[in-house]
């Protein structure tokens, strides 16, 4: 059970990095700006969680709505620190992408995109041109697993020959996103180098939480102990140094903290994220249910919404409810995501239970791609630069404390 445990050194570090949390929060500075450019996709992923009450008939934002609420934020914020991202549905599925990627290097602010790949190789030169500067490309397993869950049979090339696309530029930070699950989750290992080969650097694997059609489609959920086994393979794979790979922003996890990402957990939305949805309402982040909208670009002005309607996101207090009620470790994850909460409050997923239920009940498996990693191999570090400010932190605290 020692992997759930933390220990008084993370401990410290955890008290520190939630007194910077807590700084963030009182700043708000906005620092990333989703744009959900359409509803409208070329494929149909089986655990498509965006919210099954907007109809995909909802037409397209017109650029010309969006880039108005640039314009607003622009006096409020250096444009050079904030980040703008096309996401969907499938941004590509509209054909002025380019142009409104150029209409913001224009007015100075960076911006990327997030795409299933399938018309991303295609375009690629056009969006180069246009000064993207970060792009993320889905790749859920090798081809019959990618391909059954995107629900495209051309889907796992395309996304392959986007990546082959990408790994040819020199000045846009990019990275692959997998999805575990049940289908794909023993090849991870053979995945892994399959990604090494392919030249990605950066790779980030999520879990799949169940909400929209994800919620009915058990072969898309990990079980607690496999949970549990991804962890140590993402904590191996970090040792090894072959790949930078992390799990998502999505969830505290205990033990695990700074083992399997850069940084402590904690969530952004509507801290340093914000959204502008196809309908254009204003929120934290896409995967946030309707229920914790704060105002819609139509009828409110973006910079007030920003700072002055975003207080359940600011203020968790009101999280601490059910299973959260009496937690100990609420002080750290306020509740886990803010897109992991019923339209009751509720928390419908939290991860540290997870691995305690994973630890409770494994009879010890081998790990995820069995197999030592070696004395030599250890000394390769993928975080080193974690694992110093992580230090950094921790020795911080303790002069504190002393």
């Amino acid at each position: 059970m020692n992997d759930v445990k933390i220990n008084l050194k993370k401990r410290l570090a955890l008290e520190t990095f939630r007194r910077l949390h807590r700084n963030r929060v009182k700043l708000h500075e906005l620092r990333t700006l989703f744009w959900e450019c359409t509803l409208r996709c070329n494929v149909a992923c089986r655990h498509c969680g965006s919210d099954c009450r907007v109809s995909s008939l909802m037409p397209d934002m017109p650029m010309a709505d969006f880039l108005r609420v640039v314009d607003e934020i622009r006096p409020h914020v250096n444009p050079h620190k904030v980040l703008i991202i096309f996401t969907g549905g499938e941004a590509l599925v509209r054909p002025d992408i380019e142009a409104c990627g150029r209409e913001l290097y224009r007015r100075e602010f960076p911006w990327g995109i997030v795409s299933n790949g399938l018309l991303f190789a295609e375009r690629l030169p056009g969006l180069l041109a246009a000064g993207m500067r970060s792009a993320t490309i889905s790749l859920d397993g090798f081809e019959d697993d990618h391909n059954w869950m995107r629900g495209h049979r051309n889907s796992f090339r395309a996304a392959t020959a986007s990546i082959r696309g990408l790994a040819q530029t020199t000045d846009v930070n990019w990275d692959v996103v997998t999805c575990a699950n049940r289908r794909n989750f023993d090849d991870l290992p053979r995945f892994k180098r399959y990604l090494i080969d392919l030249g990605v650097r950066h790779w980030r694997i999520f879990t799949v939480f169940p909400v929209g059609r994800a919620a009915h489609v058990p072969e898309l959920q990990l079980t607690d102990e496999q949970f549990v086994r991804l962890m140590r393979f993402l904590r191996e794979t970090r040792r090894e140094g072959q790949i930078d790979v992390s799990y998502g922003c999505e969830g505290f996890l205990g033990g695990y903290e700074m083992d399997v990402r850069d940084h402590f957990y904690e969530c952004s939305a509507g801290v340093t994220t914000a959204s502008v949805l196809a309908d254009g309402s204003i929120s934290g982040c896409p995967s946030i249910r309707a229920d914790y909208y704060q105002g819609n670009i139509y009828r409110d002005r973006f910079m007030d919404v920003w700072e002055n309607r975003f207080r359940p996101y600011r203020d968790r207090q009101w999280a601490r409810q059910g299973e959260c009620a009496d937690c100990q470790l609420f002080r750290y994850c306020e509740g886990n995501g803010m897109h992991l909460h019923g339209s009751d409050g509720q928390l419908l997923v939290c991860h540290h239970r997870r691995i305690e239920r994973g630890l409770a009940a494994e009879k010890y498996p081998p790990p995820l791609g069995a197999g030592r990693v070696t004395a030599s191999r250890r000394r390769f570090r993928s975080s080193a630069a974690s694992r110093e400010r992580y230090s950094r932190i921790s020795n911080r605290a303790l002069r504190q404390m002393g």
